[in-house]
């Protein structure tokens, strides 16, 4: 608990030395594409070499002819190089929202979630920059009113940790969803979950619109909000929370002080992710509707 502490501290002198003008922090942004087909609903990392990131990320298309996923390629401030990806299969998912790395494989394992629950356990081979399912399956627990916009795997102690969010609307509450993932299985069990609502953005925000988790179990969210296909728009970050193991039980201490670290009034934030090491950071990833998709490495 001392340690969590002492990291909300932290957090405190990093959002004050977030609260720049929006206005400076609007031209950090990369363009990645315009348009509404090419809005990043999730953001996983591929490859951290020197100064170059390779991500894969997937659009949340419906249409047969929309791209479903996609690498793309950041070197400095320089324009991303953007490689649409071909679906394995004849049968599209659809609605694409959340994207996770599987941690500790030998090879490149993704999973990709729709915004109804379906899972997708995918295999990228990066040098011949194509895909291949290796399993489907459905989240446990799903409710007809569920609306899923993330989906995370991260190790804590030792165990495969699934954490995943319905993202809720306006007056109505997110909900964060966590359990132990046995990926011989495909079974998530120790289910349990917690409601989640954002003091900012307000009116018709959604409260979770992606989540990661550190290796330290310190759980980071997204919020965002918009007005129709050309905005505005409002997004927001937060460290929600600590997810620890006691035992067989899996045990979740919200955040009481809840305040964004980031805050941005001019995008919608959709994808988020960690990158390890001193070159790292929190990079997010956004659908902007008809103004397409940007990224901005938080605190650069």
């Amino acid at each position: 608990m001392a340690k969590f502490c002492k990291l909300i501290i932290r957090l405190v002198v990093l959002g004050g030395l977030l609260l720049i003008s929006q206005q400076v922090l609007a031209q950090t942004w990369i363009p990645v594409r315009g348009g509404i087909p090419f809005g990043i609903s999730g953001i996983a990392l591929i490859n951290q070499q020197n100064d170059k990131l390779d991500f894969l990320i997937v659009h949340d298309n419906k249409k047969p002819n929309q791209g479903r996923l996609a690498i793309i390629s950041l070197q400095g401030k320089n324009q991303p190089e953007y490689l649409p990806l071909n679906w394995p299969s004849k049968k599209l998912p659809t609605d694409l929202e959340g994207l996770t790395s599987i941690p500790d494989t030998k090879s490149l394992e993704f999973i990709a979630v729709n915004s109804q629950g379906k899972a997708y356990h995918l295999q990228l081979d990066s040098n011949k920059k194509s895909l291949s399912i290796l399993k489907e399956f459905d989240l446990p627990a799903i409710t007809k009113d569920s609306n899923f916009e993330s989906f995370c795997l991260q190790k804590i102690d030792n165990q495969l940790i699934a954490t995943w969010g319905h993202r809720g609307e306006g007056e109505e509450p997110a909900k964060i969803y966590w359990g132990k993932l046995n990926l011989t299985k495909y079974q998530i069990t120790n289910i349990d979950s917690a409601n989640f609502k954002v003091p900012f953005p307000d009116g018709n925000v959604r409260h979770i619109s992606d989540l990661k988790i550190d290796n330290a179990g310190i759980v980071y969210i997204t919020s965002a909000n918009d007005a129709g296909n050309d905005g505005p728009f409002q997004s927001a970050v937060y460290v929600a929370g600590y997810l620890s193991l006691n035992g067989n039980k899996i045990e979740w201490r919200p955040n009481q002080q809840l305040f964004p670290i980031y805050r941005d009034k001019y995008h919608k934030i959709e994808g988020l992710e960690i990158i390890p090491g001193a070159a790292g950071g929190v990079i997010v990833g956004t659908d902007d509707e008809n103004m397409g998709a940007s990224v901005y490495m938080i605190g650069e």
